[in-house]
């Protein structure tokens, strides 16, 4: 059964070192959000460097995930000192646990809060895809579908939760977003 890929991508206002009451804030908080989510029915795993290092981005191992990637429209800086952008890559069971997940509970007050921390760059900040049973998605694959997005229309090989496409590319919907024609899931 094919399982949900989702890539977030945001670029913070300010370096992962800073030590300023905001970022130590995004921290806390982002610290918190992980340990929920991993215990998310749906949830499946997301990508971690074997390190475990904060800011320790660029040049980490990432294992099956591969190496790690970002959007040609990241221009911050790639150093421990310097990167400045928060990104995720998790596999799920499906569209509705994912999207509950999100849009829910303490990850839904974090992104309440998004504004804070991110800057608004006019570029999506999440894509979701499907992928076969076994399957890890890489960084690649989300940064290539993300910038995908941004150049077309949401398409089976890279959408939203606000237009969802079924595993076998046609459009659905998800707890009753998404267009009215299309079968409820």
């Amino acid at each position: 059964m094919p399982h949900l890929a989702l890539y977030t991508f945001g670029v913070l206002k300010s370096p992962l070192a800073d030590p300023a009451p905001l970022t130590r804030e995004f921290y806390d908080i982002g610290e918190a959000v992980y340990r929920k989510i991993g215990q998310h029915p749906g949830y499946i795993a997301h990508a971690e460097a074997a390190e475990g290092d904060r800011g320790m981005i660029f040049g980490a191992d990432w294992g099956a995930w591969g190496e790690f990637a970002v959007p040609t429209w990241y221009g911050k800086g790639r150093t421990v000192d310097t990167t400045a952008l928060a990104a995720t890559l998790s596999l799920w069971t499906d569209l509705g646990p994912a999207f509950d997940a999100i849009y829910t509970g303490l990850h839904r007050a974090a992104l309440n809060r998004r504004y804070d921390w991110f800057e608004r760059t006019g570029h999506p900040n999440y894509v979701c895809w499907w992928v076969s049973d076994g399957v890890i998605p890489t960084w690649q694959d989300g940064v290539s579908r993300l910038e995908h997005l941004h150049d077309q229309a949401p398409a089976p090989h890279a959408f939203t939760f606000h237009h969802p496409f079924a595993p076998e590319g046609t459009p659905t919907r998800i707890n009753g977003i998404g267009p009215k024609s299309d079968r409820v899931r």
